[in-house]
């Protein structure tokens, strides 16, 4: 019974045996189709290339596959079947069309087994001519590895290479994991890239991953197989640290120590060759680890948090209180932490939740973990419970404070406050010891008194400045009126 119909990017050559390797297919989980990361996968359509291993027909790979093929392994240097199916086809079920196309590009003198693995799979490498291809596929951005050259014995025949350890097969699994999850595509990704210090070293990630469309504008990645020192891995967040604190090219050096917050990535190297990470602090490092036991991946993890904690805490915000938990992680590394066998056994891969970021408890999808709710989020909304609480507690002390006026007991106005507060050593006398109201009703009164003296001030001062005769005159004019 054939298998159903493929992708449209596969020429079916009906009746042709396989020339897939003689491995059987992986039968791990993997995404059913490719979607943003994070987002609920979509059901599987009937028609979608199944690739049955025992089917009696052979897909052969369009110039789209064949590219796709050509590009990764020009990005990762040597990979599996099963990787770059994971990282380039999640959507089929199997990866004998991954196989089938390896093996069409093997026979065009494009790529070459360099050996088989302890697994059985075989590791696949481009030759010379395939790396020159590769070269062309590839974005000037992107860095193409180097060719690994074939070796022959003395008698000119090909030497099978034992080069390849458990530590680059880990990485480039992370890698195929990561993408099958809707982390960008295998363009997205680098490996070695060099992170020079002043002292004359250089610290290489692993990996460095750009998938802006799954929300993580960059992220470093260090794959440790539970077989080196935590101490080594404490040195790597240190060296990072070091790396992002250095000044950009001609950057002003006092501007920078000035800047606050956010403003003083502007003036760093970091900046200038990765893109804003959306979030507070450096570019994300993420440790995968894989191997030895879980119980041992797990007290790893706890070492390392322990440890490096000066890396990734963060600080208080400056000139923050009491009541301000927020955290400033501007200057900090954000750090997460996985395991490839937990990523492989999770239904949601890599977008589950199967990240942990260092200082907290739970395992998080890695947009949640690389998030910052008790960041800037919060300090935002403390900060302004912070000035609500000093501005009620300012005005009930004022409120404390205000006068009350000794006549009706009545509490001074604000303007009235302020008006006896302006006249400076007036302040106590009698008249500002009462309200408004009492102080316009004295006024009043006392104006009114004012007005009556003066009035009779004037009367007395008329009489005392009329004659005597005009004087008596009245007084007999009055007598003879009043008879």
């Amino acid at each position: 019974m054939p298998g159903p119909a493929p992708a449209g990017d596969l020429d079916q050559v009906p009746q042709a045996p396989s020339m897939g390797p003689s491995i059987a297919p992986s039968t791990a989980t993997s995404p059913d189709q490719r979607e943003p990361a994070a987002q609920p996968r979509k059901s599987r359509p009937d028609d979608a290339f199944d690739n049955p291993p025992k089917s009696t027909q052979v897909w052969k790979p369009t110039g789209v596959r064949r590219k796709e093929v050509l590009r990764a392994l020009g990005i990762f240097q040597r990979a599996t079947a099963d990787q770059l199916w994971r990282m380039l086809r999640p959507g089929d079920r199997h990866d004998r069309i991954t196989r089938d196309t390896l093996n069409a590009l093997k026979d065009s003198g494009l790529t070459r087994v360099e050996t088989r693995l302890e697994s059985g799979h075989q590791l696949w490498v481009l030759t010379e001519k395939g790396h020159k291809e590769a070269k062309l596929l590839l974005p000037k951005n992107v860095r193409i590895s180097a060719l690994r050259k074939l070796t022959v014995d003395d008698e000119g025949r090909p030497v099978e290479s034992d080069g390849y350890d458990e530590h680059a097969a880990a990485v480039t699994s992370t890698a195929a994991v990561l993408t099958g999850a809707g982390y960008g595509t295998p363009l997205s990704w680098q490996t070695e890239i060099a992170h020079r210090l002043p002292y004359g070293y250089t610290q290489y990630a692993d990996l460095t991953m750009r998938a802006p469309d799954a929300g993580v504008p960059a992220m470093l990645l260090e794959v440790d197989r539970v077989n080196e020192p935590v101490d080594e891995l404490v040195d790597k967040l240190r060296r990072y640290t070091e790396w992002f604190e250095l000044l950009a090219p001609k950057a002003d050096a006092n501007r920078e120590k000035a800047a606050r917050g956010a403003a003083v990535h502007a003036f760093r190297l970091w900046s200038r060759i990765y893109p804003a990470t959306g979030r507070e602090g450096y570019v994300p490092v993420a440790f995968v680890f894989t191997g030895k036991s879980a119980a041992q991946r797990e007290s790893r993890m706890r070492r390392l948090e322990q440890a490096a904690r000066s890396y990734f805490a963060g600080a208080p915000y400056p000139g923050s209180g009491a009541g301000i938990t927020a955290v400033d992680y501007h200057q900090a590394v954000p750090v997460v932490v996985t395991e490839l066998e937990r990523i492989t056994v999770d239904p949601a891969g890599a977008a589950g939740k199967v990240w942990r970021r260092l200082g907290r408890e739970e395992w998080q999808t890695l947009g949640e973990a690389l998030d910052n709710p008790d960041g800037d989020r919060l300090y935002a909304v403390q900060w302004e419970q912070a000035r609500r609480r000093k501005e009620e507690r300012e005005a009930a002390e004022r409120e404390a404070r205000r006068p009350v006026c000794t006549s009706c007991g009545a509490k001074f106005t604000d303007d009235r406050w302020e008006a006896v507060r302006g006249r400076g050593a007036s302040w106590g006398s009698d008249r500002d010891s009462v309200c408004g109201s009492c102080a316009d009703a004295a006024s009043a009164r006392a104006e009114a008194e004012r007005l009556a003296r003066r009035q009779a001030e004037e009367a007395v001062a008329r009489v005392a400045a009329e004659p005597p005769a005009a004087a008596r005159s009245r007084g007999v004019f009055r007598i003879g009126r009043r008879r």
